[in-house]
């Protein structure tokens, strides 16, 4: 299953920078700008952490915290702060907060925090389909035990074809979560991609099959 994340951020340019980093790692992200919107999306479940704000409109971060919890929906959070003091993150923590990260930030510590928060719910953080397993937090992909050297846009494709091994993905689909862009539709851009990722996976490029007018499959029936 695809691993989920809400971004709660009324900076919309700060918003978009993050669901780009988040969607490289192979996340599928949401973005809400204001905290009532955040808190009823949050509140319909769905989500495997949310990453949420703390200067909000409507509602601040604090509020949406502590409505949430009282809700008794426990997805991990992950609260974003312009100050550092002590006291405050005492009184997030207190809220219902699991973590806290101070702006400005540092994108590989943001990455590595989100890791966490999803490692400690849910008790794992690899992804394995047939011969292939992703480790999601050290970033590595290996194939039958031996690691592939993989660019950022092939990892993110890969991940994105695991978390639906066995399903078809649509090239439209692999354009708006993997590159969160629209291209030509005649283009190749995705077969181009593609054929790499299956030249370093050697003897298991027949993993990813073609499905003729709908888009790609990743076979899990190999071992």
């Amino acid at each position: 299953m695809s691993v989920k994340i809400l971004v709660v951020e009324d900076d919309k340019r700060l918003a978009g920078f993050v669901s780009r980093v988040l969607s490289e790692e192979g996340f599928v992200v949401d973005c809400c700008h204001n905290g009532a919107d955040g808190a009823r999306q949050a509140a319909t479940g769905g989500y495997d952490a949310v990453i949420l704000d703390w200067m909000l409109p409507e509602r601040d971060g604090l509020a949406v915290c502590r409505e949430l919890r009282q809700g008794g929906c426990l997805v991990p959070i992950l609260m974003l702060t312009a100050r550092g003091e002590v006291r405050e993150r005492v009184v997030g923590l207190e809220a219902g907060a699991d973590d806290f990260l101070v702006k400005p930030f540092d994108v590989e510590e943001l990455v590595a925090r989100v890791h966490a928060l999803i490692r400690r719910a849910t008790g794992h953080g690899k992804l394995r389909a047939g011969p292939i397993e992703i480790d999601r937090v050290a970033r590595k992909v290996r194939y039958r035990d031996a690691a592939l050297d993989l660019t950022t846009r092939e990892y993110a494709l890969l991940l994105h074809l695991v978390y639906h091994a066995g399903k078809v993905v649509t090239r439209s689909e692999l354009l708006s979560r993997v590159w969160e862009t629209n291209f030509d539709p005649s283009s190749n851009f995705v077969e181009v991609h593609v054929s790499r990722l299956r030249d370093k996976l050697g003897d298991g490029a027949s993993l990813i099959e073609t499905v003729r007018g709908m888009g790609y499959r990743l076979r899990v029936d190999a071992t």
